[in-house]
């Protein structure tokens, strides 16, 4: 099979070729960034282009059989370029793929759509209420891939949570920092909230199953998440204990916190943006039984190897990854005014 994967020189997009190439296809990345050649595990065709440019969308979708569609505008870039990336970029691609013949899509959508709701697990039929033009986004992007579906299009929306592993940096390079460096790390509320998280390896074995499973079965919505998870509180101490730094879990009243957290974000002084400090106090966690019975996956990481494993190559590579930021995944934020809350902690 040759695969399409946009947004492939992201810390998804490398997983994915590689987990691609392991099973024996073709992979075809297109993304704006620069490709790190050396992520790679084997041949791969790198394309630059945006989403939204037709004529380059046609170019690459040639001899396509299948669409991994995981390019993004990030949380915490403009509001107007997360509208148009993540909705018209997304229809671009699905049309060029449509009038192309290609066999199947997978649309990396977000458990953000979901917003803060008020009742867990959550299902894949519950209702949509998206956290800021992110989740806002992602949303309108899944109606124009239910527009396709309707339209003859076999088209599978993941819904994956918060995914983790080995090259992810952004939010948690900065809770990787604090727990290497010992220090105190707050925890908004009590922290006995249930956060469930995600393992990249994980997340994309079940994109493998949506593109290889009968047409039926995989023109759906899933969820995707971890199977083992416990509370926020447990889950972080795990990696400090692993850690062994002296780091510890530091529970911090929610109201004050996320009142301090909004004001920090508004002055531009934090890279923490709503939806992470907003949720991080509430039970977060998605069904994935629709996953299980339908593609036959089955998660193998719980949120405390995940964070574990991801704190380990964190380490390992600490060295070459110094003084670069930026506001992808892939590598660290600049932590602002929470360096200088770090350095003042004991």
């Amino acid at each position: 099979m040759r695969v399409l994967i946009t947004g492939g020189a992201g810390f998804f997009g490398f997983h994915m070729a590689n987990k691609l190439l392991q099973h024996g296809h073709e992979v075809v990345l297109l993304d704006i960034a620069d490709y790190i050649e050396e992520d790679y595990i084997g041949p791969v065709s790198f394309n630059k282009g945006d989403v939204r440019d037709r004529e380059t969308v046609d170019r690459v979708m040639g001899g396509i059989d299948a669409v991994i569609h995981a390019a993004a505008a990030l949380p915490l870039w403009p509001r107007r370029e997360i509208f148009s990336v993540n909705v018209e970029g997304t229809r671009t691609v699905l049309e060029s793929a449509m009038a192309q013949g290609v066999q199947r899509v997978v649309f990396i959508s977000s458990t953000a759509v979901y917003g803060i709701p008020k009742k867990h697990p959550i299902m894949e039929d519950d209702p949509l209420h998206g956290v800021g033009p992110y989740g806002q986004s992602k949303i309108l992007a899944e109606h124009v891939c239910q527009s396709f579906r309707e339209r003859g299009l076999v088209v599978t929306i993941i819904r994956p949570k918060t995914f983790i592993g080995p090259g992810r940096l952004g939010v948690f390079q900065i809770l990787f920092d604090w727990v290497e460096r010992g220090k105190p790390i707050p925890i908004i509320g009590s922290g006995r909230n249930r956060y469930q998280l995600l393992d990249v390896d994980d997340l994309t074995d079940a994109i493998v199953l949506a593109l290889t499973v009968d047409a039926d079965r995989a023109n759906d919505t899933f969820n995707i998440g971890a199977e083992r998870f416990g509370t926020v509180r447990e889950d972080v101490q795990a990696l400090c204990d692993h850690a062994g730094t002296g780091a510890r879990v530091w529970p911090l009243p929610a109201r004050p916190v996320k009142a301090a957290l909004a004001l920090f974000e508004a002055l531009h002084l934090s890279p923490l943006y709503r939806w992470v400090y907003g949720t991080a106090d509430k039970d977060s966690f998605v069904s994935i039984d629709r996953a299980k019975a339908k593609l036959g996956w089955r998660p193998r990481y719980s949120n405390a190897e995940s964070l574990i494993r991801t704190y380990e190559w964190y380490l390992a590579h600490k060295m070459e990854l110094a003084g670069k930021v930026g506001v992808t995944h892939r590598v660290a934020w600049d932590q602002g005014i929470l360096r200088v809350i770090r350095d003042l902690l004991p």
